[in-house]
């Protein structure tokens, strides 16, 4: 056991981590250099394609130091504050953290953010400063900032660049000495956590452990203390950039891949503690607190029969990442579908599009919102996930929504814009400290909801991609909201209720129906497009109606000809505005993001 270190990756988005998950990979010689290929613990092809890392991903590498062997197991962890819950609970399986940081961009918010996480989990903290061979690199510099920002130690950073090569056997070497053994007691009853699980097609549910205590062995009947279960251990295997390495037992101190054969996705929960049946343990490894979704949306089939195929994908889904939520809904515009929780507007992108990629899958997601707390006039408290869920006016006593502590960190050439965005987002300054070499760091308290449109693009074209954003929850603070209904062909559409504050409800219809007017294909009728306060029409847009040439066989003859046939093609104009229907294409349903 003293041979074994068990480490993550944290960083800011963008920062090296995946790359440098590849270099000590290529060290350690787990893969051939004809098998090496970029981006590696990146598995999924929406990661490959955007750069990012979006699940947490472990690997086992062996090393050899000073004639002795070691076993490195590494996780390498997102970036992007959306997945910071994936940090987190790969922490919670670590013994130490190599904090990586740009040579050239410095400390960002991220940085910062993900540094709170390791000390809470105790872990011994190695900084690294990557792209040192960048024209711009200042490692110098950043180390001063990694002290002053984050108050760390960083006289003896590793400075490595994850592109060339250069530093990363220097790195092994320090992570072999500066990063804990595990502890454990190599004869107690078997104590693990799970801290990652996924749905393989071939064996069914699998959990990813860290052993705590004693050993997992094949053949073994373990208990899941969640729920009480108990099952047998089919198969065990240490995880591998390619090919699993399978083994008869997990020892104190190691991570593996456990194999119960389960069909049933429920079962399996990340955070829970795996145990031996027959002598299991009293007390759970930790009290792993399940991922509060911050941001709700409605997804749908395109086709209303897809109804349980996306049912049973969201429940694979969840298995993969545990900080999805949701529960089905209706919609009159929409069909069956499910209001599903994120951790915020990237997270809500992948999802959706894993499900279409996956599990082949058409559908349309309605606009993201929050969650408010609803006091009604009688003393009761509602949670309301869906605008169109809103009480009526005159049962509401007042409703209160979510604030969040935003942090910002930009050059100061840029402070004046980020500052106006954020004052126009309804935030409220609360700190404000400059940091080395021109660099600000902003403090706000914003509205969630303000944060879930289209703040992060907006805050990134101001500042030319130079400002880095994080963000936690805070507390529930009551504001002056309203619902926002948008009616198309004089029927109201659930899916694209809006919650408002009251003095942005006129502005906010007023951009509504302008884009929705933009997007609605034309009919062969008029189409009004209208926002409402309850019954009172604020804003209106039209959309103009295809006209078929009915004169065109009119060879001469009187006007009266030509208007008789006009006539006709008017009145059925007339009724088929009554009885038509309009398909509301999906850029219809995320035009509310488009507020600008």
């Amino acid at each position: 056991m003293k041979n074994i270190r068990n480490f993550s990756i944290i960083a800011h988005i963008d920062h090296g981590k995946s790359t440098l998950a590849d270099r000590i990979i290529q060290e350690c010689g787990a893969v051939s250099e004809r098998e090496l290929t970029k981006q590696m613990m990146d598995t999924m092809d929406i990661e490959q394609e955007r750069g990012i890392t979006i699940k947490a991903q472990s690997v086992r590498l062996d090393y050899v130091k000073d004639g002795e062997h070691y076993i490195l197991n590494l996780i390498d962890t997102p970036g992007h504050v959306d997945f910071s819950y994936e940090v987190s609970k790969s922490l919670a399986s670590s013994d130490g953290a190599l904090l990586i940081v740009d040579a050239a961009q410095g400390v960002e918010a991220q940085t910062i953010a993900n540094v709170y996480l390791a000390m809470e989990n105790n872990l011994e903290l190695i900084p690294v400063i990557n792209k040192i061979d960048l024209p711009a690199a200042d490692p110098i510099k950043v180390a001063e900032e990694i002290e002053t920002s984050i108050g760390i130690d960083a006289t003896d950073a590793c400075l490595v660049s994850a592109k060339t090569g250069v530093g990363i056997r220097e790195l092994i070497d320090a992570i072999v000495d500066r990063i804990p053994a595990p502890v454990g007691d190599t004869n107690a009853t078997t104590k693990a956590i799970i801290y990652d699980s996924w749905f393989d097609s071939y064996l069914g549910a699998l959990a990813l452990v860290r052993v705590f205590d004693g050993s997992i062995k094949k053949g073994q009947v373990v208990k899941l203390m969640s729920n009480d279960e108990e099952h047998q251990v089919l198969d065990l295997m240490y995880p591998h950039p390619l090919k699993r390495q399978k083994t008869l037992s997990i020892q104190t101190g190691e991570i593996g891949i456990v194999v119960l054969g389960l069909k049933e996705v429920d079962v399996i929960h990340v955070g829970d503690t795996i145990t031996d049946a027959k002598n299991p343990t009293k007390e759970p490894v930790v009290d792993y607190e399940p991922a509060k979704p911050f941001v709700f949306a409605g997804i749908y089939p395109i086709d209303t029969d897809d109804f349980e195929n996306l049912r049973d994908a969201l429940n694979k889904l969840r298995l993969n990442d545990s900080s999805l939520s949701y529960e089905p809904e209706t919609s009159l515009a929409l069909g069956f579908g499910f209001r599903v929780g994120f951790l915020g507007m990237l997270h809500m992108e992948v999802v959706k599009e894993r499900l279409e990629r996956e599990f082949d899958l058409d559908l349309i997601a309605s606009a993201p919102s929050v969650i408010y707390q609803v006091y009604l006039n009688n003393g009761e408290k509602i949670n309301v996930h869906n605008p169109s869920e809103l009480p009526e006016t005159n049962r509401i006593d007042r409703i209160e929504e979510p604030y969040v502590r935003a942090t910002v960190i930009t050059p100061s050439e840029y402070l004046g814009n980020i500052i106006t965005l954020l004052i126009n987002k309804r935030g409220t300054q609360s700190k404000m400290t400059y940091l080395n070499e021109g660099r600000v760091m902003l403090e706000y308290e914003v509205p969630m909801n303000e944060i879930v449109m289209d703040f992060y693009d907006t805050l990134k074209s101001i500042s030319k991609g130079y400002a880095s954003f994080d963000y936690e929850p805070i507390e529930f603070r009551i504001g002056d909201l309203v619902k926002l209904d948008i009616k198309v062909a004089g029927e109201a559409i659930d899916a694209l209720s809006i919650v408002v504050p009251r003095n942005q409800a006129l502005s906010r219809g007023r951009i509504l129906v302008k884009n929705m007017k933009e997007i609605i294909p034309r009919q062969l009728f008029e189409v009004a497009v209208q926002a409402s306060l309850g019954s009172q029409i604020i804003a209106r847009e039209t959309v103009k109606s295809m006209g078929k040439n009915v004169t065109a066989k009119c060879y001469g003859g009187d006007i009266t000809r030509k208007r008789k046939l006009l006539d006709k093609q008017k009145a059925g104009k007339k009724r088929m505005k009554s009885i038509g229907k309009v398909q509301l294409p999906q850029e219809a349903f995320m035009s509310v993001l488009k507020m600008d």
